[in-house]
């Protein structure tokens, strides 16, 4: 049988893709803000309904940007579930990560605790929408203003969400979504921080572009983190694509629903109704004494029948080498217990029904 990874990246057809790059012969211009460039910012203000996008090479370097351009300051209250790419973009923008627990619920940062962690030093939070469930944004507004900081949402799964009708790209300061080969849109490598005050758009295209103002002035020790053309239009292609490729990554959610709900053992992530989802992930998180096997052990099951799941977020970043020192995992218990049980499934658009159907029987010993 062929190999089944945890996700596949979509592409539009190979005759589409070379007729949305023609033109790029034309102009022999091939980055620096070139036409796709800006013909995808237009597109992508239209399609998460956002005043301002500011395209970059990728969401790292992205979150990073804004980061830099709030000119912030202190410690910035964020979750240890999560990619590397969150805490490292906190700590190379000189900032100290102040790691909050986790909800059972849905695996969000708890916002019943984010304010016991404010201190005089605070001057952010950085939320992530984990497997695009977005957090309770509502909440965080709410602290945020109380407290007078800065809300910078780590979007990079959530591409396409929408929270009581509006898109979740429209909550806090900025929002950072990642563009990579492996998200629910794709720009091979990419990413985009959207906002609503446009006096970050000028600052942040300095700083990705080594702190240049004009040709013969740098006015900060900026970095290169500016998006190609060739993949500007392969997020052209792809956004064309966009509502199908969540159609499709609906019918693979669904059936893992259908065929894993109601075993004992196995539990899903919980995401509210007023949420418009965008299926980017199919996380269980698997209680051995319920199930029989631990997470570990499903895992390698499925590796034995050549289908890849990944322990996703697993470690947590407070137990990272790089981290581990200043930090203790015991102290956010419920991010650990998840982090330690958690088993990402494949899900990707052109999974079929039988494979995932395959695959659930494995779990299930069937």
């Amino acid at each position: 049988m062929n190999k089944i990874m945890v996700t596949q990246s979509s592409m539009p057809s190979v005759d589409e893709y070379i007729e949305e790059i023609k033109d790029i012969w034309d102009s022999k211009w091939l980055t620096n803000n070139g036409f796709k460039h800006q013909q995808l910012e237009k597109e992508l203000c239209k399609f998460l309904d956002v005043n301002n996008t500011t395209l970059f090479c990728n969401g790292h370097l992205a979150l990073l940007t804004v980061l830099k351009s709030l000119n912030l300051s202190g410690e910035v209250i964020t979750t240890p579930f999560t990619f590397a790419s969150t805490t490292h973009a906190i700590v190379q923008a000189g900032l100290k990560p102040i790691f909050c627990d986790i909800n059972p619920k849905d695996y969000t940062i708890d916002v019943n605790k984010i304010e016991n962690l404010i201190t005089p030093k605070t001057c952010a939070i950085v939320p992530v929408h984990v497997y695009g469930a977005p957090c309770d944004v509502d909440k965080i507004d709410a602290i945020a203003k109380k407290y007078n900081l800065k809300v910078i949402y780590d979007a990079a799964h959530a591409f396409g969400v929408e929270v009581n009708g509006k898109t979740i790209g429209n909550y806090g300061n900025a929002s950072m979504f990642s563009f990579h080969a492996t998200k629910v849109f794709n720009t091979i490598e990419g990413g985009a921080v959207v906002y609503n005050d446009s006096n970050l758009t000028d600052r942040m295209n300095s700083f990705k572009n080594f702190g240049l103002t004009s040709p013969e002035t740098v006015e900060e020790v900026g970095i290169n983190a500016k998006m190609n053309e060739f993949a500007a239009a392969m997020g052209l292609c792809n956004l064309k694509h966009i509502e199908e490729e969540i159609a499709k990554r609906k019918r693979v959610f669904e059936r893992y629903i259908q065929n894993l709900k109601d075993i004992p053992g196995i539990k899903f992530q919980n995401i509210d109704s007023s949420v418009k989802q965008n299926y980017a992930y199919f996380p269980i998180v698997i209680d051995k004494e319920k199930f029989g096997k631990n997470r570990d052990e499903v895992t390698s099951l499925l590796a034995d029948n050549n289908i890849f799941a990944r322990k996703y977020f697993y470690p947590l970043v407070n137990d990272f080498d790089c981290y581990k020192n200043d930090y203790n995992s015991n102290d956010t218990p419920v991010a650990k217990n998840i982090a330690e049980n958690v088993l990402t499934l494949p899900l990707y658009a052109d999974l079929s029904l039988e494979d995932v159907d395959h695959i659930c029987n494995i779990i299930l010993g069937r």
